[in-house]
C-alpha cells in the first residue's frame, strides 16, 4: 500500500520536473538525483495508471492526462508552501515564485528589479518566464503575471502597478535625411514602422488640447516585436511608435530622440495579475508591493533628458 509521505513524494518530483523541464534540473530544486526524481515520477504514474509525461533524451512533455493532473497537483502544492508561511508568522516569504512578463518589459525592467527583490527576499527562488502572450496562470503553474493593457480574464485578481507611456521617436540620420515632423498630420509624410497587434496595425494615437487625435500612418515595416521596431528606428528606418520605456536607453544614448514632445500621449495600464481568491501567498504579495515600490523610486522610471515619466505610478 502506497504511504501518503510516498504520494507526496511524487507529487513533488512530478511538479518540478514539468516545471523545470527536466528530470536533472527538477532533482537540483528538491535536492534529489534524476534517478530518484524519475523513479519517483514512475511509481506515480504506475499508481495512477496511466502517462503523465513524454520523455524524451532533451525534455520533458506532459500528456493529455498529464496537464489535467498538473493543474490540480501543483495548485494543492502551492498551497502547502503558503500554508507553512502562514504559520511561520511575519518571517520573509520563501519557496518559488514564478512570475510571467511580455519580453521587453521583462528583459529591459523586470530583470534588474528581480536581481533586487531576490537580493532582498534571498529565500525566495524567482522564475521570470518571458513572453508576448497571456499565459494560463493556472495550468502553467505561474503564481502572478504582468500584463499590459486591457484585461480579458475577469477571472483573475488583478492590481494596478503603472501606466506607460507611447513615444513617437526617430533616429538623427532620418530626421536629418526627411525632416522632422512639425505636426501630427505630418506623420502622414514619413516613413512610419507601426506594431502589429492581433495582425492589425497599432494606430498612433496623441492629445491635441485635450483631445485624442489618432492618425492612420504607413510605412514599409511591421512588426509584432517592440524590440525590432526600436532596432529598425535606431537604423535609420523610419518612425517608430513604442512605450517610452522600450526606447529610454537609446534616448541617453541619442541614438533615438523623441518627437512631437508638444503632444502629450496616451498610455496603457500595467497590471499584476494572480487566480488567489482568497489567500495571497506572502511572496505573491511581497512581488507586487515591491514591484509598485520600484517602478515609483527607481531611476528607470523617470528620463533625466526629458522629464518624463516611463511609468505613472497607480494606486491599488
Amino acid at each position: 500500500m502506497t504511504t501518503l509521505i510516498e504520494k507526496t513524494a511524487g507529487l513533488l518530483a512530478f511538479v518540478r520536473s514539468v516545471e523545470a523541464g527536466s528530470f536533472s534540473k527538477a532533482a537540483r530544486a528538491i535536492g534529489a538525483t534524476p534517478s530518484a526524481v524519475s523513479k519517483s515520477v514512475a511509481k506515480l504514474e504506475a499508481r495512477l495508471g496511466t502517462r503523465l509525461l513524454h520523455r524524451s533524451t532533451r525534455s520533458l512533455s506532459l500528456t493529455g492526462e498529464g496537464a489535467a493532473y498538473y493543474e490540480r497537483v501543483s495548485r494543492l502544492l502551492r498551497e502547502l508552501e503558503d500554508a507553512d508561511e502562514s504559520i511561520q508568522g511575519p518571517s520573509l516569504p520563501h519557496g518559488s515564485l514564478r512570475v510571467s512578463a511580455p519580453i521587453d518589459l521583462g528583459r529591459l525592467v523586470l530583470a534588474r528589479l528581480s536581481a533586487q527583490f531576490v537580493e532582498r527576499y534571498p529565500g525566495v527562488r524567482l522564475e521570470l518566464l518571458l513572453t508576448d502572450r497571456n499565459v494560463d496562470l493556472v495550468r502553467e503553474g505561474v503564481d502572478v503575471a504582468v500584463r499590459i493593457g486591457p484585461l480579458t480574464d475577469s477571472a483573475l485578481i488583478a492590481r494596478s502597478l503603472a501606466s506607460m507611456q507611447f513615444v513617437a521617436c526617430a533616429a538623427p540620420a532620418y530626421l536629418d535625411a526627411h525632416g522632422t515632423p512639425a505636426s501630427i498630420d505630418d506623420l502622414r509624410q514619413h516613413n512610419c514602422l507601426r506594431y502589429l497587434t492581433s495582425g492589425r496595425p497599432l494606430d498612433w494615437t496623441f492629445l491635441e488640447d485635450g483631445v485624442a487625435k489618432t492618425v492612420s500612418v504607413a510605412g514599409n515595416f511591421d512588426s509584432d516585436d517592440g524590440g525590432a521596431l526600436i532596432g529598425a528606428a535606431c537604423a535609420g528606418t523610419g518612425i517608430a511608435y513604442v512605450f517610452r520605456f522600450q526606447a529610454q536607453a537609446h534616448f541617453s544614448t541619442g541614438e533615438l530622440v523623441p518627437i512631437l514632445t508638444q503632444y502629450a500621449t496616451p498610455s496603457q495600464e500595467a497590471y499584476a495579475v494572480h487566480a488567489y481568491l482568497r489567500h495571497v501567498s506572502p511572496r505573491v504579495r511581497a512581488w507586487i508591493d515591491f514591484l509598485r515600490d520600484r517602478l515609483e523610486v527607481d531611476d528607470l522610471v523617470s528620463d533625466s533628458r526629458h522629464k518624463e515619466p516611463l511609468f505613472t505610478p497607480r494606486g491599488v
